[in-house]
C-alpha cells in the first residue's frame, strides 16, 4: 500500500531528471532496502519509471500534480465559496468528507491525487491511476430538509456537462441518473449522499470523478466502455479542469439551493442521451420495464412512458439500458 513516502519519492522523481538510488534515499532519509519498497509502491499504483543501471531512475511521464494556488486562481470569484483541501491519497473522498462533515462548513473540497477504494453508485469501484482523472468531492450545506434533495443528483449532471463541453468535450451528454457519456463511453459519474432532517437543515456530499487520461492498466480494470479527456481532444491541465468544474457546480448548486432542480429540468433533458427512444430499466427484482424515455420530472425521477401509462422511477431503484431492438435489452456504458 503507499505511503507518505511514496508520495515523497514521486516529488522527487518530478524533475524529469535521472537520479541515482543512494542520491534518493539520502534525501528521502531511508535505507536502500526502504527505498526498494517504495519503489514497488509505484508499481502498485501503475507509475512507470525509466531505470537506467548507469544514472538511476525517473519518471517515464510527468504527472499532472494538483495545485491548490493555480485552482483557486482559476476560481476566480467562486473561490470564496469553496475551502480547498488537497489529499495525496484516501479510501474514498465522500467517506472522508462524511465522517467529518460535523466540523466542516459548507463548500469544503476534498480532492485526492490517488483514491483506493472510490465508490460509485450502487457500491461499484471507481478506478483511478495517480494523475490520470479527478476524483473530489463537495460538501454543500441546505436550509431545506433532506427530501427536498432528490433532484441534486440531475442537478450536477448538468452543471458536469457544462463545464465539460465549455472544456472542449462538446459531445458530452447525460444517462440517467448519474453518468456523463461522450459517444455512449462514460467519461464521468456523480455519487450523491445526503444527511440531515426531514425538515432540515441537511447536507449533500457529492462525489465527483473525471476521466482526464487513463492508463491502459486502468483501463483494463473497468468494466464498461470508457474514455477520457484526453480521448476527445481535451488535454488541459487538471487543475484548470478543477476549477471549471467547481465553478459551474458553485452556479448550479446556489441556484437549486434556492429553486430546486425544477428550473433545470428542460436543460437536463436536452442533455439526454436517451431522449425519446426505447429504453430498459432493471428492476432491484432482476425483472425490466420497458417504455420510451419520456424526460424527467421536478425531483429527478425518470419518466417512462409504458404500456401502462406514464412511470415514475427514482435513482436508486433502476439501471437504464438502451434497447438494441426486439426482446431482451443490451448492455450499454454506464449504469
Amino acid at each position: 500500500m503507499p505511503t507518505a513516502l511514496t508520495f515523497d519519492l514521486l516529488r522527487l522523481l518530478s524533475d524529469a531528471q535521472f537520479q541515482s538510488g543512494p542520491a534518493l534515499a539520502r534525501r528521502l532519509g531511508v535505507s536502500r532496502a526502504g527505498l526498494r519498497s517504495a519503489l514497488r509502491d509505484l508499481d502498485m499504483i501503475g507509475v512507470e519509471l525509466a531505470r537506467n543501471p548507469h544514472h538511476g531512475y525517473r519518471l517515464a511521464a510527468p504527472i499532472d500534480w494538483l495545485d491548490a494556488a493555480q485552482i483557486k486562481a482559476g476560481l476566480g470569484p467562486h473561490a470564496v465559496l469553496y475551502d480547498l483541501r488537497l489529499l495525496d491519497m484516501t479510501a474514498s473522498t465522500n467517506t472522508t468528507l462524511l465522517e467529518n462533515a460535523a466540523g466542516m462548513p459548507s463548500g469544503t473540497v476534498v480532492v485526492a491525487e490517488l483514491q483506493t477504494a472510490g465508490r460509485g453508485r450502487r457500491g461499484r469501484g471507481w478506478h483511478t491511476g495517480l494523475g490520470g482523472a479527478l476524483t473530489f468531492s463537495v460538501l454543500w450545506r441546505f436550509e431545506q430538509g433532506a427530501g427536498v434533495l432528490a433532484g441534486l443528483g440531475p442537478a450536477v449532471g448538468v452543471a458536469l456537462v457544462r463545464a465539460l463541453r465549455e472544456l472542449g468535450a462538446t459531445e458530452a451528454l447525460l444517462k440517467w441518473p448519474n453518468d456523463v457519456l461522450v459517444r455512449h463511453q462514460k467519461i464521468a459519474g456523480t455519487l450523491v449522499e445526503i444527511q440531515g432532517e426531514v425538515l432540515g437543515p441537511s447536507l449533500a456530499v457529492i462525489g465527483i470523478g473525471i476521466n482526464c487520461r487513463l492508463d491502459p492498466a486502468t483501463r483494463q480494470r473497468i468494466d464498461q466502455a470508457v474514455t477520457d479527456l484526453a480521448s476527445v481532444g481535451v488535454h488541459a491541465p487538471r487543475n484548470h479542469v478543477l476549477a471549471g468544474l467547481l465553478s459551474h457546480l458553485a452556479v448550479v448548486l446556489l441556484e437549486f439551493s434556492a429553486q430546486g432542480f425544477a428550473p433545470l429540468r428542460k436543460e437536463w433533458e436536452s442533455f439526454h442521451v436517451y431522449a425519446g427512444k426505447r429504453v430498459a430499466l432493471r428492476l432491484p427484482d432482476g425483472s425490466f420495464e420497458q417504455g420510451i424515455a419520456a424526460g424527467v420530472s421536478d425531483d429527478g425521477a425518470l419518466l417512462l412512458q409504458t404500456n401502462t401509462g406514464l412511470r415514475r422511477f427514482h435513482s436508486g431503484e433502476v439501471s437504464l439500458r438502451p434497447l438494441s431492438g426486439a426482446g431482451e435489452p443490451r448492455s450499454a456504458s454506464g449504469g
